[in-house]
């Protein structure tokens, strides 16, 4: 592999969303730095997206005109803040247009809906809709800030959303990632299918 791909691109935080961001950069030939405290956690994000790659390689979904080898090649752990951002280059945030946030969700989670809804999307995320509250609810709490009362992602109603959860994908390790197999497999016949469709 050429040592000349731009970057590198630091990712902090290793979890589903960073994994997915390390992918994308990669796939464009960017180098990627893949940041977390936890060493294991950079391991295992690492092995993830190789299965990703691999899996999303042999549909014929895999992003880009590099090969897995070569995207997997230019994805990075680092464990020390310090070293993570030592030559990293700045990416611009801004505000998303109508037209790109149309395109977030159609070519996003709108996938995802077409197989399962929002709901089953958390429980998945996770390991369960009660570590998905756990994880992710006072980053949701702050969010909801501007949208009136501020519910509470913890008690009885976080419990009887993971029940209901729970009676389609029991929480346990085994049934969780087959139902996660089998939505990634929908997902990417999915994308296969929607690049095969002809422009309106």
């Amino acid at each position: 592999m050429a040592t000349s791909a731009a970057g590198p691109v630091l990712i902090v935080g290793s979890g589903l969303i960073g994994r997915s961001w390390a992918m994308l950069f990669a796939s464009g030939g960017f180098r990627v730095k893949l940041f977390d405290i936890e060493q294991q956690q950079i391991t295992n994000a690492l092995e993830n997206i190789r299965k990703d790659m691999k899996l999303l390689e042999q549909s014929s979904s895999l992003k880009g005109s590099l090969s897995a080898e070569q995207q997997l090649f230019l994805i990075t752990g680092c464990s020390n803040i310090q070293e993570a951002v030592e030559g990293a280059i700045h990416i611009q945030e801004g505000i998303v247009s109508p037209s790109d946030l149309d395109l977030v969700v159609s070519h996003g989670l709108g996938l995802r809906y077409a197989f399962i809804g929002p709901l089953e999307t958390m429980h998945l995320n996770a390991e369960g809709m009660l570590s998905y509250c756990d994880r992710y609810g006072e980053s949701m709490k702050h969010v909801l800030k501007t949208f009136g009362p501020i519910p509470e992602f913890s008690g009885a109603t976080v419990e009887k959303v993971h029940q209901a959860m729970c009676v389609k994908v029991p929480d346990d390790p085994e049934h969780l990632a087959a139902r996660r197999q089998w939505r990634d497999q929908c997902l990417m016949r999915l994308a296969k299918l929607k690049s095969q469709m002809p422009s309106q």
